[in-house]
């Protein structure tokens, strides 16, 4: 009998043992980032993502721009009468769920919806997105930022619209600084496609800096984020992401690129455009979206009829992981990195 009890205590001990070591590879598991992360299923052009944690679902959201590259229409068409696409993941990020598109429309009429952010404060989430009326053929209209509010990431109320340097402004990114007031970044095309600044402390009323937070060379698509001991902005120069390091968000100094060459993942290529950066404990990633059935970002030439190809249109989203290297911010894409969005607090 006592042989016998010594017996079941040590396959005990070792079931124990093993379930613990079970445990702990598990922790140490290499999470593989999908490549590509996601593609839209309805018309294959995710574009300009933005991922927040939905606090209510316990899942990760990307909301984005839903370009519309499978329907054959006129020049960039398909850019326009866009809706904002959601897709959802439950499992950390590792598998995207496309659920719909809320509703954004407050006026009559087919308008255009692209590039969110989406920021979360004192129990509400408050969408910043870009509107122009109708839809068109041509790169033309009249883009402002408005505002919508949200309880649960799906039903959104519309608020108002941002009162900025012009009324041809996208792209904006939102970040609360220590000073207390929330902080906008966004493009103005009338200032030759620069970022401009503004600070507020409702987010609805703002003060406007006059001079450029970043200027020189057109870009748009700014991204305000905090790692590793310092601010960091990225932009979207057609080419890649220019990258600039602050110590308070305020003075700018440029650094080098990221995302700027060809990747070697599926549909990885050619460069990384318009992105989103989560931080999560120390760790940091970028998503971004690719046109892989380009050479080069600007690739593209119409056919007789004005139309330019479905390769051509398509978009896929991406992630790799942002790294701090000798000072400058750097990303691994190419090699396996450890890619897990973790259940967030509030």
């Amino acid at each position: 009998m006592i042989k016998f009890n010594c017996f079941c205590l040590l396959l005990l001990l070792c079931d124990i043992t093993n379930s613990v070591c079970a445990q702990h590879m598990d922790s140490l598991q290499m999470h593989k980032a999908p490549a590509p992360l996601y593609r839209d299923p309805i018309y294959d052009g995710a574009a300009d993502p933005v991922v927040v944690y939905n606090r209510e679902k316990k899942e990760w959201w990307m909301f984005y721009t839903q370009r519309r590259a499978n329907v054959q229409s006129a020049n960039v068409a398909f850019c326009y009468g866009t809706d904002i696409g959601v897709a959802t993941s439950a499992d950390h990020g590792q598998t995207w769920v496309y659920k719909g598109t809320p509703a954004l429309e407050f006026e009559e009429g087919r308008n255009t919806f692209w590039a969110p952010d989406i920021i979360y404060d004192k129990g509400i989430y408050h969408m910043f997105v870009v509107y122009i009326k109708g839809a068109r053929n041509d790169w033309v209209g009249k883009a402002r930022i408005t505002h919508y509010t949200s309880k649960d990431c799906w039903i959104w109320k519309h608020e108002n619209d941002l009162k900025l340097s012009s009324e041809n402004v996208i792209d904006p990114t939102f970040y609360k600084l220590p000073d207390g007031k929330w902080h906008i970044w966004y493009k103005d095309d009338t200032k030759g496609s620069i970022t401009m600044t503004g600070e507020s402390r409702d987010l609805i009323n703002w003060t406007l800096a006059e001079k450029p937070a970043i200027g020189g060379k057109p870009h748009e698509g700014p991204k305000v984020f905090y790692f590793k001991d310092a601010y960091w902005m990225i932009t979207d120069e057609w080419a890649g992401q220019r990258v600039y390091r602050s110590a308070d968000a305020a003075t700018w100094q440029k650094q080098g690129m990221i995302l700027d060459k060809n990747g070697i993942r599926n549909q990885d290529t050619p460069t990384g455009a318009h992105a989103d950066v989560v931080v999560a404990g120390d760790k940091a990633y970028i998503f971004y979206f690719t046109h892989p059935g380009r050479k080069t970002h600007f690739e593209g030439e119409m056919d007789k009829d004005g139309c330019y190809t479905y390769s051509n249109k398509r978009t896929v989203i991406q992630v790799a992981e942002i790294i701090l290297k000798n000072g400058a911010l750097d990303v691994i894409r190419d090699e396996p990195f450890d890619f897990w969005l973790p259940d967030l607090k509030e």
